[in-house]
């Protein structure tokens, strides 16, 4: 066998009469007496390509064994297909069985399987169709992060997975320890001693890379991340992963400003480039949303999605406080008619997602940025306004997901970062290093984090969170 071509640039760029090589997974065959036509795909391509094979000229017993799943390579001439949907087809001359897939027990047959079935076999539902979209499309989108911050003159910064700290907050962390969970080592007072754990303190999985990147920032002014993180939060629900991705720039001498024009400048540009590269996955997945949609009533389907990339792009999107958020909702007749989960009563509450997609989808009919949180509702690290009430906190929100993006200006100054510090009760000493940045050469920052699966999302238009990444990890869930 000669070097095999893929089929994606034989598609593109075959000639025919050319002699070429092809290898790939029997989507599916069909036989006859006298002539076999295999449907091969190689993960390149959404498309697939025909190899048709002279039954007669190959051992009868291989033939048999390549069936749906069965992995082969094919030589032949390119030549005209005579058949609908495609523009050539491989006429074989030699081919070689690498794996057989025995019919009884390949699950991924070719007929409609659930997105729920497809999660317990996740180890093979890179073959599908819509999966195979789905990984093409995530690996544009990783592709295009980097080279939007690239082209800008950013610094990739690789931050801590082990930390001692927590960004947010929250205290739903995973803990990361070699001490013997039956017997650990105790303390005079019967806690746990984490001075003789591996580490000597306390340790977790990073919930965020953004103060480790600030440090870089105050150095290198131009800097993200894109790394994994971690929450042990127990939710079982469509929006929620134990473990993400997350993108976090985080630049000097940025104010909330500048720091709304660069979340806006980065959705457009990862949103035109999914466009321009990857269009015929992204008409293969709206599609599936069309069809999965047909039996709905016309006010219960979603935008559809090749319409939903193009509303990003051609929106400005709507700046408005947290304030102005807060009257438009209270007053809209879904407050008033009670069709909110979450009734808008009053100043101060934290916004749902219904409440933002109300905002994006019904209200503006665009994308919105809302700024000027309610301090008692955000982090410690966001830049306190001159109210004492607010800060100048950011969250992005997009039709059918809500927020998509959350950031804010960073607090610069040391004595209203260590008294907010001390307020919220967070232990000083874990976070010496950050506020020793507010003594040192302090400037005004800014920042945002993207989390990467929610992108993929709206990108895609799947429904569950669960099949925009590779192995998710979720509550009783780590397999594969």
């Amino acid at each position: 066998m000669r070097q095999s071509v893929e089929i994606k640039k034989i598609l593109a760029e075959g000639k025919i009469g050319d002699t070429l090589s092809v290898n790939g997974w029997v989507r599916t065959k069909r036989a006859s007496k006298n002539v076999a036509f295999i449907n091969l795909n190689d993960g390149s391509t959404l498309h697939n390509i025909q190899v048709v094979v002279d039954v007669n000229k190959f051992d009868r017993e291989i033939l048999d064994q390549i069936t749906t799943g069965a992995a082969i390579a094919a030589e032949g001439e390119l030549v005209e297909s005579k058949g609908a949907g495609q523009n050539v087809e491989l006429v074989a001359g030699k081919i070689h069985l690498y794996g057989a897939a025995d019919p009884a027990k390949y699950p991924l047959q070719p007929k409609k399987h659930s997105l729920e079935f497809l999660r317990e076999i996740a180890h093979l539902r890179f073959r599908t169709n819509t999966f195979g979209a789905i990984t093409r499309l995530r690996h544009a989108m990783i592709f295009a992060v980097h080279k939007f911050f690239n082209d800008r003159g950013f610094y990739n910064i690789h931050t801590p997975i082990i930390t001692g700290s927590d960004a947010e907050g929250a205290g739903e962390m995973f803990r990361v320890s070699i001490l013997d969970p039956k017997n650990p080592p105790l303390t005079e007072d019967g806690k746990v001693n984490f001075r003789e754990d591996f580490f000597g303190k306390e340790t977790n999985l990073t919930v965020s890379g953004q103060l480790e990147a600030e440090l870089a920032a105050l150095a290198m002014t131009k800097v993200y991340t894109f790394g994994p993180t971690f929450r042990a939060e127990n939710s079982n629900t469509k929006r929620h992963l134990a473990e993400f991705w997350m993108i976090e720039p985080e630049v000097a001498f940025f104010d909330i400003d500048n720091n709304m024009d660069l979340a806006e400048e980065m959705l457009k540009y990862l949103v035109h480039y999914a466009l321009e590269h990857c269009r015929d996955d992204l008409d293969f997945l709206n599609k599936r949303l069309q069809d999965e949609e047909k039996n709905l009533k016309k006010e219960e389907r979603q935008m559809e999605l090749i319409e939903k990339l193009n509303f990003v792009l051609e929106n400005k999107f709507e700046r408005i406080t947290y304030t102005t958020a807060i009257e438009v909702l209270k007053n809209s007749k879904s407050n008033k008619k009670g069709k909110f989960h979450y009734p808008v009563k009053e100043w101060g509450m934290d916004l749902q997602s219904e409440h933002e997609r109300y905002l994006v989808e019904k209200h503006y009919k665009k994308p919105v940025i809302i700024t000027d949180y309610p301090r008692d509702i955000k982090a410690f690290y966001m830049k306190q306004n001159d109210d004492g009430k607010t800060v100048r906190g950011m969250d992005v929100l997009f039709p059918q997901i809500g927020e998509i993006i959350g950031g804010s200006q960073r607090e610069e100054e040391y004595d209203r970062l260590y008294a907010r510090i001390q307020e919220m009760g967070i232990d000083e000493k874990t976070l010496w290093w950050f506020l020793d940045t507010r003594r040192f050469g302090s400037v005004p920052h800014s920042g945002f984090g993207l989390g990467f699966e929610r992108l993929m999302l709206f990108v895609t238009g799947m429904g569950n969170i669960r099949d925009v990444i590779p192995f998710p990890r979720t509550p009783q869930n780590a397999e594969f």
